[in-house]
């Protein structure tokens, strides 16, 4: 059931690269962030609310909230603000990459990642042509990959220690938090916050869909190691290239196709590699402070 659920969230996941990409024609990069992120936020709260739930922001997870969020804010940062120099499907593409490096960030490596990770180099030299032009947003969104497998690795023991929705509660709260001096500096234009469809079908897709899918991922990694978590995400580039190719007319080149497929082909083989440590059961829910 996990690996099924996290197929589908998968797909939304795709789905926001072009989804951001067009929206980011009309409005600033931490500006959409901010609305996408409380619009999630808000949503969350509706929902467990309406459930009858009692919100508890768990004292207990806050430092590891904290944590993961600091690698969710850098990775959503350096993605966004790289997706105004480079198109959508580098972007999933080279996102991807985090799929090889979550076993290094854990140390679970072998022949087998060396190897993956030979082809995900060779891949985005071709990808992105690097002797030709170096391209500002592909640089962005390599460190963007780096953040992102720095808070798949740490979900996986994070959401095993306590409480999953104060984990993935604080992360929404402080994510919105920390986007809105960032807003602030931006200097948005009020006529940017229009209610135009490309922006509201972008913040449906990133803020209540990916919501949804970013709560999905919570609770699957308390089931399946990060790096099979991974393994099912190498999806998502193959997802965003279609969606693109649909809505925003992009498209590879034979070079690009080549190198798009070893990338692929890297990230499975970095997710198959050897060296997965056992999912341990997850730890009693830590009570409200």
């Amino acid at each position: 059931m996990p690996r099924i659920a996290l197929l589908l969230s998968t797909l939304v996941w795709g789905a926001t690269f072009p989804a951001t990409k067009a929206a980011l024609e009309h409005i600033p990069p931490f500006s959409f962030l901010f609305l996408r992120f409380f619009l999630g936020l808000v949503l969350v709260l509706g929902v467990v609310l309406a459930a009858g739930k009692r919100v508890r922001f768990s004292r207990a997870m806050l430092r590891p909230g904290a944590i993961a969020t600091v690698w969710l804010f850098l990775g959503y940062t350096l993605q966004t603000v790289g997706l105004q120099y480079t198109t959508a499907s580098n972007s999933a593409f080279i996102t991807a990459l985090y799929v090889v490096l979550v076993p290094l960030f854990l140390r679970r490596f072998d022949g087998t990642v060396w190897l993956s990770a030979g082809f995900a180099v060779a891949g985005l030299w071709l990808l992105i042509d690097p002797t030709v032009a170096l391209n500002l947003g592909d640089l962005m969104t390599l460190g963007c990959a780096a953040a992102f497998a720095a808070h798949i690795a740490c979900l996986e023991s994070y959401t095993r220690e306590g409480d999953p929705l104060a984990l993935f509660l604080w992360q929404m709260l402080l994510m919105t938090v920390a986007l809105l001096p960032a807003m602030v500096i931006e200097a948005p234009e009020a006529a940017q916050f229009a209610a135009h469809s490309v922006l509201v079908v972008a913040l449906v897709v990133t803020g209540v869909l990916a919501t949804g899918a970013f709560a999905v991922q919570i609770w699957a990694q308390r089931h399946l190691p990060a790096q099979r978590v991974a393994l099912i995400f190498s999806l998502e580039p193959a997802y965003a290239a279609w969606l693109a190719w649909y809505f925003l007319g992009e498209h590879l080149a034979a070079k690009g196709w080549v190198g798009s497929g070893l990338i692929l082909a890297a990230v499975v083989l970095g997710a198959m590699a050897g060296g997965v440590t056992p999912v341990k059961e997850p730890a009693e829910s830590v009570p409200a402070a």
